[in-house]
């Protein structure tokens, strides 16, 4: 029995080894010397069999040594897999330099909440802190689980969530949210949401960076699904005159990932799509959004960390 069972564990540990043997993947040699990843053609980069020679030299009756190895060669992979994802960055942006110079973008578009401002206190907590004398009695948890149902619910009464200035939609996700009706909370709650004590900016360097943008001739936009609100925040933050434009849902008729809400930037900003980058944390609104409207598209947190990060890759030093 004792046997049996350790014949088990062995082959589960030989199938993950084999599973992450499976991601290695390697970088091909083009004639002009440039490299790129094989998605279709993956060839393995370590033997199957290493598994079994690992166990061999460590010990058959070793897990551990066998867990040591398994995370070796996962490490192992993703670091080739990390540098040539860098060499494609380069190769990228060296692409765009060798058609447009230094400057690979002519304009940077910036998505709003969760890459230049986030909430400066969790959500649930304003809606119990302000709610409270108005008699919400929801926990915090409580308030967060209604609310992510409310918001993931359709919105019926217009194919936008946010029209004007949206206040039909946040009664409707305050009142779900908080069990609370009262006119007067709604009111300061949704005012709250237009000061400064309610968001802070992502980045402290975005100032400094968006000023040597412009001054290296980046045009800059703010493109957001957001209300009427955006604006006075945008003032509020004092970060409202680092933008050449403002292309935000509740005036443009569309939400990303529409494509119309990038390219009404896009003319704002006087500049082709393809000649514009977009920056956001969200894959599909931002990312896939950008890129159907022709833009290039950077996902925040993942291609892009800082906003003087992103100025590099565009070629501006800060």
């Amino acid at each position: 029995m004792g046997s049996g069972s350790h014949r088990t564990s062995f082959v589960d540990f030989y199938e993950v080894a084999v599973a992450q043997d499976r991601i290695h993947l390697t970088a091909e040699k083009r004639t002009n010397k440039q490299t790129r990843v094989s998605v279709s053609n993956v060839k393995r980069a370590i033997p199957k069999n290493m598994a079994l020679i690992a166990v061999r030299i460590l010990g058959s009756n070793s897990r551990t040594a066998l867990r040591r190895w398994c995370r070796f060669s996962y490490s192992s992979a993703s670091a080739a897999v990390a540098e040539v994802e860098s060499t494609e960055v380069k190769d990228y942006a060296d692409y765009r330099r060798s058609l447009y110079g230094q400057i690979t973008h002519k304009a940077l578009l910036v998505d709003a909440v969760g890459t230049l401002v986030l909430p400066s206190q969790p959500m649930a907590q304003i809606y119990r802190t302000i709610g409270e004398k108005y008699g919400v009695e929801y926990s915090e948890d409580e308030i967060l689980f209604r609310y992510r149902r409310a918001y993931g619910q359709p919105w019926g009464k217009s194919r936008l969530r946010y029209v004007n200035d949206g206040k039909p939609f946040w009664q409707y996700i305050v009142s779900y949210s908080t069990g609370c009706s009262d006119p007067q909370y709604f009111e300061e709650l949704y005012n709250y949401y237009m000061t400064d004590k309610a968001w802070h900016l992502n980045d402290p360097e975005a100032g400094e960076v968006f000023r040597a943008l412009r001054k290296s001739g980046v045009k800059l936009a703010v493109v957001s699904n957001f209300d009427t609100r955006l604006r006075p925040l945008l003032r509020a933050l004092n970060c409202d005159t680092w933008f050449d434009a403002v292309a935000v849902s509740a005036e443009v008729a569309a939400e990303k990932p529409n494509p119309t809400i990038f390219l009404k930037a896009c003319e704002l900003l006087d500049v082709k799509p393809e000649d514009a980058v977009h920056v956001g944390d969200d894959r599909r609104n931002d990312i896939w959004g950008a890129r159907d409207a022709g833009c290039d598209g950077w996902l925040w947190g993942s291609d892009v960390h800082t906003f003087k990060e992103v100025a590099q890759r565009i070629g501006v030093q800060v």
